[in-house]
């Protein structure tokens, strides 16, 4: 055997000292005792806060609520009432009749439908909206820190605040009649009152998206650009080859997160219009019918609460299992050079 390919003898220790022993777990043990010291209290806070109501809601909406009773006419209180309060929302309909005073199980499915009108129309607008402003702010020109200053005011201002503004836009001696030239009452009619919401919510919300759709073009490469530009694509081949699947993944962010919100609208609504408009109902949404519900029964409104909260859970679930995947793949594809 050649000198270059000797294996060398083991070099003694000179100090007769064995290695020092590596401690088990090491320092991610460490890690993970300072991680449970520092979240441990802020999960029993939110468990709290957060969980403890949750689970009472839900205890409550399988109770009865007090009244009196048919048989007796004394006043009782509630008991175990089972899937009753549930089958009261999801099951009761008035057909063309009209409800007895007070009985807002009707309204259910009116309720419904008009949350998810808000949310398709108010987050497509805000989507579209959000994507043209968020291209020019990312644009180079003068002003344009200001330009994106400016932008986000609506969004700072509080729900309420926004609210009582539109009011008294949509006022029939507000200021939008005067500039249409037209007597127009917002409040009053079914489709005016529903638009009037549109545009509030729009107006207040779209600077969001347009922050976080920008977040997303400022990872874009300019070098990916002056290549298209090279190839001789036009603007429209740029946007929709380049600059939609690029963005994606801060889009779907900004649309989920729009779309949980709109799903609870409240304020807006209990302010400018308390869930009227056209026929009585034509604005109330999921989380006005709740509020309205809690002045005539408790474990009732407990349980449409309940109801409301599995059905933001569901589309946001599926939301997050059909494009949550999409925007995976797409990454993978950007890693691997298959994006064109």
């Amino acid at each position: 055997m050649s000198a270059a390919t000797e294996i060398p003898a083991a070099i003694p220790n000179p100090t007769g000292m064995e290695p020092p022993k590596r401690r088990r777990g090491g320092l991610n043990a460490e890690h993970g005792r300072w991680a449970v010291y520092l979240i441990g209290p802020t999960i029993v806070l939110l468990a709290i806060v957060i969980g403890y109501p949750v689970v009472s809601a839900v205890i409550q909406s399988f109770q009865l609520d007090a009244g009196l009773d048919k048989a007796t006419g004394l006043f009782v209180q509630g008991g175990f009432a089972g899937v009753t309060n549930y089958v009261h929302w999801l099951g009761q309909q008035c057909g063309n009749t009209a409800c007895p005073p007070g009985n807002l199980g009707s309204q259910f499915w009116t309720a419904m439908g008009n949350t998810f009108f808000f949310t398709v129309v108010t987050v497509a607008l805000e989507t579209v909206i959000g994507v043209w402003m968020a291209i020019i702010m990312n644009r180079d020109f003068k002003g344009r820190a200001f330009v994106r200053a400016a932008i986000l005011v609506p969004w700072a201002i509080p729900t309420a605040v926004t609210a009582k503004l539109w009011y008294f836009i949509f006022d029939a001696n507000g200021v939008l009649n005067h500039v249409i030239g037209h007597q127009v009452l917002w409040f009053s009619g079914e489709w005016a009152s529903r638009w009037a919401i549109i545009i509030a919510d729009t107006w207040k919300t779209t600077p969001f998206m347009a922050l976080l759709i920008l977040a997303g073009l400022q990872l874009i490469p300019d070098e990916v650009y002056e290549a298209a530009k090279m190839d001789g694509a036009s603007t429209m081949q740029r946007f929709w080859n380049i600059t939609l699947p690029l963005v994606k993944p801060a889009l779907m962010v900004a649309v989920l997160f729009r779309v949980l919100d709109a799903l609870r609208i409240y304020d807006l609504i209990a302010i400018m219009t308390g869930g009227g408009g056209g026929s009585g109902n034509a604005t109330v949404s999921l989380s006005v019918l709740v509020v309205d519900q809690i002045r005539q029964g408790f474990n009732s409104a407990s349980a449409l609460s309940t109801i409301t909260f599995l059905v933001v859970f569901i589309v946001a679930f599926v939301f997050v299992r059909f494009l949550g995947a999409n925007v995976v793949q797409t990454q993978a594809a950007q890693q691997k050079g298959e994006l064109r």
